[in-house]
């Protein structure tokens, strides 16, 4: 009989191969985090202000749009642990320049933005990679908790630990060296990643299928095929792109002066709110995982996604760190705990021959508006105030929300398609759905 741990959230670990991909994905999402507070105190310290900081988000989120096809094309092609290999090494190299360069007085802006498409361009081959392999290392019926230990991960690593680590470095000596500190955690993911033995392509490829552009840009129709042609897939990444559109480019690019001009903030204040976001975020996943899949798994996603962001909508009245914080929590909360159903459902219903190619498009489709976001969020917090944005922000989402779950009638499609292992009648035996 299984462990106590073993029946629980944490049961992928039982998984040798899962235990490495799990540690190296900690240390990525690590550098992930640590790189969001460095570059925004490096912009900063050069001088910049919401306009040069929207410059190098935008960077990041051109990078990751422009290769999330291509990275999903080539995770249904190449062995997966292969582009994770590559994806660490070339982060190692990037980070270790702009970090050297800080750090002997010659950084620019135009650096850090250079720097932060290389990231984005990275992350998204990283993402599609990282979703097809996953169901080859591990059980069915262990998605769920698997998801969720990634949910976990992602908020402790990515929005708590991260900026923490980076915020004490920044205080202590410099951003400069803060970025070497994202550089040292790329390289324990890449020493991790060479732990992890290959796995199969779960894929069977023809001579005529291997060769050729022209395979390249038919593995994309197909994969796009699939997304117009799947009525909950289809809406789900409609929502997503407009939840993307109204809240990231204010989070990411608006929040530090919202905490620095209007709060008297600080580095290690914006990483407490960031912290925040994650600890949310990282709680709602664990209990996400730790219960049975939600028999009406699509409409709680989606409304989860459409009523997560209303807390935005009272950042401009926040009188203090502590209680943005307050608010933070529950968005990050609200954010975190669909995506752990969100990532289970794509690996139980779609065909594992054609994940990586929807999970880059439903990357891509989501943050097709990041850039825009990113790019309008500083001027519009200029032209018409912070607090008009954030307003917004919180009250669009929820109405779309249910309008998303009406026209792709996913009330129908979920009792359908049950994901719940009590639910299926071949539950003694569970299997993916494809």
């Amino acid at each position: 009989m299984a462990s106590g741990w073993a029946r629980g959230p944490l049961k992928p670990f039982r998984h040798a191969q899962y235990r490495w991909l799990a540690g190296a994905t900690a240390l990525t999402l690590l550098a992930d985090g640590m790189w969001m507070i460095a570059t925004v105190w490096q912009v900063i310290e050069l001088g910049g202000g919401p306009k040069g900081l929207s410059f190098v988000a935008v960077g990041w989120s051109a990078g990751v749009v422009g290769t999330t096809l291509i990275g999903g094309v080539l995770a249904d092609r190449v062995p997966q642990r292969r582009i994770l290999l590559m994806v660490a090494g070339v982060r190692v190299v990037v980070a270790s320049a702009v970090g050297l360069l800080a750090i002997a007085g010659a950084g620019q802006v135009w650096h850090l933005a250079a720097a932060g498409l290389v990231f984005g361009m990275t992350a998204g081959i990283y993402f599609p990679a990282y979703s097809a392999l996953l169901p080859a290392i591990v059980e069915a019926d262990d998605l769920l908790a698997a998801n969720g230990v990634e949910g976990v991960l992602r908020p402790i690593a990515m929005q708590a630990a991260g900026p923490a680590a980076a915020s004490l470095i920044v205080a202590a000596v410099s951003p400069g060296h803060a970025l070497l500190g994202v550089a040292v955690a790329e390289l324990g993911c890449l020493l991790l990643m060479v732990g992890l033995r290959p796995v199969a392509l779960r894929r069977e490829l023809s001579d005529d299928e291997q060769h050729g552009p022209g395979r390249l840009f038919a593995d994309l129709r197909e994969g796009v095929l699939y997304v117009a042609r799947t009525p909950w897939l289809l809406a789900t990444l409609l929502l997503a792109t407009i939840l993307v559109l109204a809240s990231t480019g204010p989070i990411e690019v608006l929040l530090p002066f919202v905490i620095k001009d209007d709060l008297g903030g600080d580095a290690t204040d914006h990483a407490w709110v960031m912290a925040a976001f994650g600890v949310g975020g990282a709680v709602a996943s664990l209990l996400v995982s730790s219960l049975p899949m939600a028999r009406r798994y699509l409409s709680v996603m989606v409304l989860m996604w459409g009523a997560g962001v209303l807390p935005l909508a009272l950042v401009g009245v926040a009188p203090d760190v502590w209680s943005l914080a307050a608010l933070l929590f529950v968005v990050g909360a609200m954010f975190n705990a669909p995506n752990v159903i969100w990532g289970t459902l794509l690996q139980r219903r779609v065909p594992p021959a054609m994940l990586g190619r929807v999970s880059s498009l439903d990357f891509f489709v989501s943050l097709a508006f990041m850039p825009v976001s990113m790019a309008l969020a500083g001027p519009l917090g200029v032209a018409v105030g912070m607090d008009v944005v954030f307003l917004v922000a919180g009250l669009v989402p929820l109405p779309l929300a249910v309008v998303a779950i009406v026209a792709a009638r996913m009330r129908t499609d979920e009792i359908a398609h049950p994901l719940r292992i009590v639910d299926r009648p071949d539950s003694r035996n569970p299997q993916p759905l494809g």
